[in-house]
């Protein structure tokens, strides 16, 4: 099921769902922002309703504060994130649900990273902020971790 106000990315791993999976859940600090950008994981409470909490952080310095809550924690398959809930069920003002799911496939393991968003304006915000290459660009780097 998509809508219009979805953005995502894809690839074909060819690696075993289990080695991505771990990868992909356990290794996030190597995979999740484009590089020279890094993440830090501040806490990954993985349940449902469990706190999400990152700072992206860039090379001279930068720092981007990431605060949500898992929606969904389903092992070896997919984890959905959204930042419209931060700790204690405080709403927040949302940008999007985030969901990362991998499926069994010929060949390897099929991964498929997307971004719902609750208005045009904010998918097409995000679009505009490089979405397509930099999703592309953590899918590649996940992709070059588990192969």
């Amino acid at each position: 099921m998509s809508n219009a106000n979805e953005l995502s990315v894809t690839r074909l791993i060819a690696a075993a769902p289990e080695k991505v999976w771990q990868v992909m859940s356990d290794r996030q600090t190597e995979w999740w922002c484009p590089l020279p950008w890094r993440a830090e994981v501040v806490v990954q409470d993985k349940r449902a309703g469990g706190r999400c909490e990152m700072v992206f952080k860039g090379p001279d310095g930068e720092e981007e504060p990431q605060d949500g809550i898992y929606l969904a924690w389903d092992d070896g398959r997919r984890f959905i994130t959204t930042d419209a809930v931060t700790a204690d069920f405080q709403p927040a003002g949302p940008f999007m649900i985030g969901i990362w799911e991998i499926a069994s496939e010929a060949g390897g393991t099929r991964y498929t990273a997307t971004a719902r968003h609750w208005t045009e304006e904010a998918c097409k915000q995000h679009a505009e902020m490089g979405f397509a290459e930099g999703w592309g660009i953590c899918a590649d780097q996940l992709q070059a971790l588990c192969e």
